[in-house]
């Protein structure tokens, strides 16, 4: 039995690490990815193995339809890591409500929705893993993006409501966190180098790591740094 898992956000940084990590590990992969003919040069021998399909977070209908495109393929969902995201500058000062909105939409209500189509299939299994890529941002304020923190926040909450929701069903969720990630995200948004910060290789044999654990050992939040910070 091959298990099955969905990446959003699969086609560079902390998603392209963790696909393929869970490919080596032996997972069929549903990736979720706005442009999908962008995919298979990035996988070029794993065949039917891998499926890219549309996603755009930001439009209602996009989780329920990757989630129907999944099982029409492969038949079950095993593994869903909730990745794509986006962090544009949104102060409390002079912050705009229609870029509060777009975080919002695309870093908290997607993971929701597309949470909410996978439950019945995740159910199904016994064995349902669900990772949100969060952050510490999402533990700890320290800069002045209030919306990106106010979103990631939200996004733990989601995880643990996942847990919650789904322990009884064998449904295990691990809010990964974490601090500077050496991806184009953070580019230009501090003056820590790259090398100094955590690759998305490591996150990726993290989030391998945690999938595999069986039911009895769960792990609700996983906070990962490159660095000491006193408030954590």
């Amino acid at each position: 039995m091959t298990r099955v898992a969905m990446i959003s956000g699969a086609n560079r940084g902390i998603g392209l690490a963790v696909a393929r990590a869970l490919r080596a590990d032996g997972f069929a992969l549903s990736l979720g990815v706005r442009r999908p003919e962008t995919v298979a040069a990035l996988f070029p021998e794993d065949g039917p193995a891998v499926v890219a399909l549309p996603y755009e977070a930001a439009e209602r209908g996009a989780g329920d339809a990757w989630v129907a495109a999944t099982l029409a393929r492969f038949g079950r969902i095993d593994v869903l890591v909730a990745n794509a995201g986006i962090a544009p500058f949104v102060g409390l000062e002079d912050g705009a409500d229609d870029d509060l909105d777009t975080m919002f939409e695309i870093n908290v209500k997607a993971p929701f929705r597309l949470i909410r189509a996978a439950l019945p299939a995740l159910k199904a299994c016994g064995t349902g893993r669900v990772v949100t890529v969060a952050s510490l941002s999402g533990k700890r304020v320290l800069g002045l993006n209030a919306g990106y923190q106010m979103s990631k926040f939200a996004v733990v909450g989601l995880t643990h409501a996942v847990r919650r929701l789904g322990f009884e069903h064998g449904i295990r969720a691990t809010a990964l966190c974490p601090g500077y990630v050496a991806t184009d995200l953070t580019a230009g948004v501090t003056e820590i180098p790259a090398a100094a910060m955590t690759a998305p290789e490591d996150l990726a044999r993290l989030v391998a790591t945690v999938v595999a654990l069986p039911n009895t050992a769960s792990v609700a939040e996983l906070l990962v740094n490159c660095r000491y910070e006193t408030t954590l």
